[in-house]
């Protein structure tokens, strides 16, 4: 019969990460925002332009990227 190595059970921590900023990119995302109600409302053939920036700093602005 094999002898079992002991192991012991030590509780998990998760790496403490600095809490980045997102007020830039909160900022960038209003920025795109508006420019999407504008060529929306102007140019509204050209509105699908500003939604790749919209969308993209909305996320990081909620740090899901």
């Amino acid at each position: 019969m094999p002898i079992q190595p002991i192991t012991l059970s030590l509780p998990k921590f998760k790496k403490m990460e600095a809490k980045k900023s997102t007020a830039k990119y909160w900022a960038l995302f209003f920025f795109w925002f508006a420019a999407m109600i504008v060529l929306l409302f102007v140019y509204r053939e050209f509105f699908w332009l500003a939604l790749p920036g919209t969308v993209t700093y909305f996320a990081k602005g909620m740090d899901i990227m």
